[in-house]
């Protein structure tokens, strides 16, 4: 299992614009660096991170090799209901995270 830190606000305004950060800790492997053997090193990414608020998608991205390790994403979002906000990443070998928080519209 991945550690994940995730910050966003517990409480927000209706039509308030939130931030959500969101941090993976992953070691992310391109498949083209050569191992201490000689033998190259199998690809281990992230491929794909998206948020969901009550089940809709709200926010997507798509990663490649070229991406750090522990990659970091911040994205905005509006705060229109109550409810859950899910992340979920998604990578090489049927790597699968996922995390929710709870935030409360006012």
């Amino acid at each position: 299992m991945a550690n994940v830190l995730i910050n966003a606000p517990k409480t927000a305004k209706r039509g308030e614009v939130i931030e959500i950060k969101a941090l993976i800790l992953h070691p992310m492997e391109t498949g083209f660096r050569p191992g201490t053997n000689g033998s190259i090193i199998a690809r281990n990414i992230i491929e794909r991170f998206t948020a969901t608020w009550n089940g809709d998608e709200i926010f997507r991205i798509d990663l490649s090799p070229a991406i750090a390790a522990n990659p970091f994403v911040s994205f905005f979002a509006v705060a229109t209901d109550s409810g859950t906000v899910g992340l979920r990443w998604s990578g090489d070998e049927g790597f699968q995270v996922e995390e929710s928080i709870a935030i409360t519209v006012e």
